[in-house]
């Protein structure tokens, strides 16, 4: 049963990730650009979905809470500050986006807010997984690193990263979403944010041997590892091919499999771990009687119904937006 909650908290942070990644990428893009037309045209291709998007972040949260309790007072005890910061972006980016249109004096403070939150949300989720990545101070099952015991060179490292990824996500949506002029700003943006995610990945591992942080003897472990990389420079090679022939549906498409490459070589890094290299999937699983007991809400019916309903919005909701169209 532990492994089924397992691979259903893994489904949940990768859909969040690709999902409200690409729209935090919008957010964080949009503080670039000044036209009111183009930010409203970006705004209307996320429009019917963004919140839908962030459910998955409850939905992963729940499933810690339930499954692994150990890691969710773990992770909430070490990410106190930096889980207070993205919640606050994620709050001040939902109401920027409605109240945007409800004035016109002060309309840059909510641009400015619609940005800001979005960036901060995208920089500390970046942190957290670096954070992991860079291994926390953990004894005896529990975090013993204060307020601050997350922060590191690496964890900053790969928030910018994370930023510019998203970035990437959302600008290859805005590609397959958008026409005319705000899709061939768009197609510019891509070659740049991507030489940028790959000049990032560059210096992280450059920066892990250096450290001779733990995650890389596992590499040496596991040299099947490697395909992932082979994966997603595989993605990267069609994904420059479709921006030289202007291929609409390709970016999109290419980017969200260099996301799965890079997740499936975190995930698999760290396995058997749920905080790497402290806390094991026994160690971390609830006892047998509440696994089972949230197989008949979570795990039956409130997951198989988001992602029905995930699939149905992005259904009816496909097709390109017009650059003159609004929300509201």
């Amino acid at each position: 049963m532990e492994m089924f909650w397992v691979a259903l908290l893994a489904i949940s942070i990768l859909l969040y990730v690709l999902l409200d990644g690409f729209d935090l990428g919008i957010g964080i893009l949009f503080g670039l650009t000044r036209s009111e037309e183009r930010r409203r045209a970006m705004l209307s291709a996320v429009a019917p979905i963004w919140d839908g998007n962030e459910t998955w972040l409850v939905v992963t949260v729940v499933i810690l809470w339930g499954a692994f309790p150990i890691v969710y007072a773990t992770l909430f005890s070490a990410f106190y500050l930096p889980l207070l910061v993205m919640l606050a972006g994620l709050i001040l980016r939902g109401v920027a986006f409605e109240y945007r249109y409800k004035t016109e004096r002060m309309r840059w403070v909510w641009d400015l807010s619609f940005a800001g939150g979005s960036l901060a949300a995208a920089f500390t989720q970046g942190v957290t997984v670096g954070a992991l990545v860079h291994g926390l101070p953990i004894a005896n099952g529990e975090y013993v690193g204060g307020e601050f015991g997350w922060f590191s060179p690496f964890a900053v490292l790969c928030g910018f990263g994370l930023c510019l990824g998203y970035a990437l996500l959302g600008a290859a949506w805005l590609v397959q979403k958008c026409e005319g002029e705000l899709r061939e700003a768009a197609y510019r943006q891509i070659f740049l944010l991507a030489a940028g995610v790959l000049a990032f990945l560059v210096i992280v591992f450059v920066y892990a041997l250096a450290e001779n942080l733990q995650i890389m003897g596992r590499w040496l472990e596991r040299p099947y590892l490697f395909i992932f990389p082979v994966i997603g420079a595989a993605a990267a090679s069609v994904l420059a091919a479709s921006l030289r022939h202007h291929w609409d549906g390709l970016p999109f498409t290419m980017v969200v499999i260099i996301f799965l490459a890079a997740f499936g070589t975190l995930a698999i890094s760290f396995w058997p771990y749920m905080i790497p290299f402290a806390i094991t999937i026994d160690e971390a699983k609830a006892p047998a009687s509440s696994l089972a007991f949230m197989f008949w809400g979570e795990g039956l019916f409130v997951f198989p119904l988001m992602l029905i309903y995930t699939v149905i919005s992005y259904s009816v909701f496909r097709g390109k937006v017009h650059t003159k169209s609004g929300y509201h």
